[in-house]
This record gives C-alpha cells, sequence and structure tokens, in this order.
C-alpha cells in the first residue's frame, strides 16, 4: 500500500487549537496556518466562534469538552450555538461514567440528544476516551454511537491522564463501525510515522495541533 502524500493527509486533518488558555490572536493565526497547509477543518473551542477569513476551511467545535460530565441538554444546547454561529461539525464528549458503568442505552440517549440538536449534514464526531476504556466498552460505545446517528467516532479528547489515541483503538474502532462511520485518531499525535501509522489503522480524520511537523514529513 502507497503511503499517503502531504496533501491527502492534510485534507484528513482538524488544524486543532483547544488549550484553555488560547487567545484570539493564537486562534486567528491556527486559521491562517490551517489555509496555507491545505487542512480538511481548524478545531476550536465554542467560545471561539464566530470565525473570520475562514475562506473554505470547515469549522469544528468541542461539546461537553473536555470531561463530557454536562447534562445531555447542555450538550444540545451547546452544540446547537456553535453551529449557529459557524461549526460545521461537532466534537462531543460522551459521559465516560456512563461508559465505564455500562450504561450504554444513557450513552446512546444524551448522543440522540445532541444529534437532534444539530441534524445533518452537520457533522457529529463522538469522543469516547479510548484510552480509559477496554476493549468491549469500545465496541460499545462505538455501537451506542452509530444507533444514535452520529458521523464519527473519535479517540480522545487529549486533556485525559489515561492517554490519547492508540492504534489498537483505532483497528477495534474501525471494525467495529464497519466503515458506516468514519475514525478520528486525536490525542498525542506528534510524528508523521505516528500519523500514517494511525491511517493504516482506520482512521480516517486526524485531530492534531502540531500539524505542520507531521506534514514536512511527508511527500508533496
Amino acid at each position: 500500500m502507497l503511503s499517503p502524500t502531504r496533501s491527502e493527509v492534510a485534507q484528513m486533518v482538524d488544524h486543532t487549537l483547544l488549550k484553555p488558555e488560547a487567545t484570539a490572536e493564537q486562534v486567528a493565526a491556527l486559521v491562517s496556518e490551517a489555509q496555507t497547509l491545505g487542512t480538511y477543518s481548524v478545531c476550536v473551542s465554542p467560545s471561539r466562534l464566530p470565525l473570520n477569513g475562514i475562506g473554505s476551511l470547515k469549522v469544528a467545535v468541542v461539546c461537553g469538552f473536555p470531561s463530557g460530565a454536562h447534562k445531555a441538554e447542555v450538550k444540545a444546547a451547546e452544540a446547537a450555538r456553535s453551529v449557529a454561529e459557524g461549526a460545521g461539525e461537532i466534537d462531543m464528549v460522551l459521559n465516560l461514567g456512563f461508559a465505564t458503568t455500562g450504561q450504554y442505552a444513557s450513552v446512546q440517549s444524551e448522543i440522540a440528544a445532541v444529534r437532534a440538536a444539530v441534524p445533518g449534514p452537520v457533522v457529529l464526531k463522538v469522543i469516547i476516551e479510548a484510552a480509559a476504556l477496554t476493549d468491549e466498552q469500545i465496541v460499545r460505545v462505538c455501537q451506542a454511537a452509530e444507533a444514535a446517528g452520529a458521523d464519527f467516532v473519535k479517540t480522545s479528547t487529549g486533556f485525559h491522564p489515561a492517554g490519547g489515541a492508540s492504534t489498537h483503538a483505532v483497528e477495534l474502532m474501525a471494525k467495529t463501525v464497519g466503515g458506516r462511520l468514519g475514525v478520528k485518531a486525536s490525542g498525542g499525535i506528534r510524528t508523521t510515522d505516528a500519523a500514517l501509522e494511525m491511517i493504516a489503522a482506520g482512521a480516517t480524520r486526524l485531530g492534531l495541533s502540531g500539524t505542520a511537523t507531521i506534514l514536512a514529513g511527508l511527500t508533496a
């Protein structure tokens, strides 16, 4: 299998800035860099909307971030507000406590609540915090996300102490959703080789903050 080109990988990237201390100037620089690099989108916090000068870039916004411990109706309202202010994609964090205690119907219900608040063509990604879950839990929450109408499952917030993306989790998530949903690998992907490993494992989108460094290791 041929390795993807720089431009092909760039078009899989949500160029991301979610640090709590990020300034308006840093977000503007993120947008400018994303345009220069040719990424698919930028991913920012909801308080940074609306964004100016995005051109053809998609705008992804996190929801219930980073803990996921918000009530479903709060996540739904946050997502709807973000879409009203220009977001085309929502990356919501599921309630990890539901997932780790086997409350999969509750997981599905809250995802469905957000989906109802932001119907298609808005893209809904569900952050499952895979590093904090067992394989069985990963499978079950991916199934719940699909049943609730999500478009993607996503590995990680990048903020959980259990860790970020792993090739094992991406492979398991991709196998579970079987191409019916996308798989976004995010959290701790800092090298070109790591990004390529995630793609080979089945990732169809990458959440990256060090995008320029990763793309620099690829051929045009």
